[in-house]
């Protein structure tokens, strides 16, 4: 979605047309950059909806609506954060529904599970910083698919890795080169749960 159609949706919403200075505020942005994205059609940001949501009091999208923009609804916690580094989370019960456009996740299907978790740490970069977040599709037992991103669980820690099967082990990859490969035997990795594969990752705007 981009930032004029915000605008309109905002207005619909609310009953009365607000302009781009009522959308700075909400954004916390100036009008000029408000201006600036709107000419160069700029895509708003999973923050920035949550952003304009609470700033106007509204919901956004209807479950009517979700389909006309390509949106959906996806559950977010806040307090997960699935380590790109040595290997911690932080885990909470508490989960937020955000509105997500579609075509950010790769291969999306209303038959699949989805979450969003934030990430800590380097091991990743530049691919996936500190504090980006990840959309994660839920594993349902598929073979890994080489070389792409999961979130998995070895020793009661979580990680996001690249991961590759070998003929009797799982290679380990992390992109950030000052990281080295490591591997799972076959047999270490019946105690590995992968969480699920990451499908799409909102950089952090600084």
């Amino acid at each position: 979605m981009r930032l004029e159609e915000l605008i309109a949706l905002i207005s619909r919403k609310l009953g009365s047309t607000i302009n781009q200075s009522m959308l700075a505020e909400s954004l916390g942005i100036t009008r000029q950059t408000v201006s600036n994205r709107i000419r160069n059609e700029s895509e708003v940001t999973v923050s920035e909806l949550i952003r304009a949501e609470n700033f106007f009091g509204i919901k956004l999208f209807s479950k009517s609506e979700e389909s006309d923009f390509d949106i959906a609804y996806i559950d977010y916690y806040n307090d997960v954060f699935a380590s790109c580094g040595a290997g911690s989370i932080i885990f909470s019960s508490e989960k937020t529904k955000l509105p997500i456009s579609a075509k950010m996740i790769n291969g999306y299907s209303k038959n699949k599970l989805y979450s969003m978790i934030n990430a800590t740490g380097n091991s990743m970069a530049p691919t996936i910083d500190n504090g980006d977040k990840l959309i994660v599709e839920h594993w349902n037992g598929d073979q890994i698919q080489d070389n792409k991103i999961y979130v998995f669980c070895y020793n009661n820690e979580f990680f996001v890795k690249r991961l590759s099967k070998n003929i009797d082990e799982i290679i380990i990859k992390s992109d950030n080169p000052e990281y080295r490969v490591r591997t799972i035997s076959a047999k270490s990795a019946i105690d590995m749960i992968v969480i699920g594969k990451i499908v799409a990752v909102v950089k952090t705007l600084n």
